[in-house]
């Protein structure tokens, strides 16, 4: 119990430094935080709100693209900011009361709270100004919102050991992780897709988080092709990949 309290502070300590580092301590960082997704919802609004007459679904450019979007960055902003979570404490892992794993969780749960927080405030304006009224189905919300985010601490871990041990990994995972925004279904629906490109795109775990995501705004979307069997698969995969691969490397995070 003594050893839990103790991680328990640590991660409280370490979760108010990451706040002062990241937003710092004035007011603008957190602001910040929330214009930068409604710069692009926004952006993307005004270009595709000029070449089409309707979305993809409902009445709604707004909606469509901040469904997408902010599903998206679950994951994205996520696996970012956890990637980096050891190699920027390395100091602190001198201390022999901090583990590596207090520097994963603390950046986990500012980043699950600043990006819970971004998704109600925009969502919630969009709907509050929208002339149809909006049924959310919450389950499908946060079931996507928990696998997003499992998919993206899994990955997040594999990479916090591989990012110091090879290099030029970290280059190559930029590389290809850069595409995943265009490819999700972000901008587009899988189900317009015609088959077999449907079934390629239907490998990304992304396309079925943001299909979920979006079906819980959207009741009449019936979201063909998703798969919950499927991504809870990839997911908690990745999650246990990324807890053996941590735990066996706890010596190269400390020493690397």
């Amino acid at each position: 119990m003594s050893y839990l309290s103790t991680h328990i502070r640590v991660v409280g300590a370490l979760l108010v430094r990451e706040m002062a580092t990241r937003f710092g301590a004035k007011p603008g960082g957190y602001i910040w935080a929330l214009l930068d997704p409604a710069a692009h919802i926004f952006l993307l609004t005004l270009v595709f709100g000029a070449i089409a007459r309707s979305p993809a679904l409902g009445t709604s450019f707004a909606l469509f693209f901040a469904t997408g979007y902010i599903a998206f960055q679950f994951y994205q902003a996520m696996s970012s900011y956890l990637n980096s979570a050891v190699r920027a404490n390395r100091a602190l892992l001198s201390y022999p009361n901090v583990a590596p794993i207090d520097t994963v969780v603390a950046r986990f749960i500012l980043q699950l709270g600043t990006t819970s927080l971004v998704a109600v405030i925009v969502l919630g304006a969009i709907i509050a100004t929208m002339r149809v009224e909006t049924s959310l189905h919450w389950p499908l919300i946060l079931e996507a919102v928990a696998m997003a985010c499992v998919f993206g601490l899994g990955v997040a871990m594999v990479n916090c050991v591989l990012f110091l041990k090879y290099p030029l990994y970290e280059q190559v995972f930029g590389i290809v992780n850069r595409p995943l925004f265009l490819i999700s279904g972000v901008f587009f629906l899988p189900d317009s897709i015609p088959a077999p490109y449907r079934d390629l795109v239907l490998i990304n775990p992304l396309v079925h988080i943001i299909m979920s995501f979006r079906k819980g705004f959207y009741p009449e979307y019936r979201a063909i092709g998703l798969d919950m069997n499927y991504l809870y698969g990839i997911a908690f995969l990745t999650l246990f990949a990324g807890m053996l691969v941590f735990t066996l490397s706890r010596k190269t995070l400390r020493n690397e």
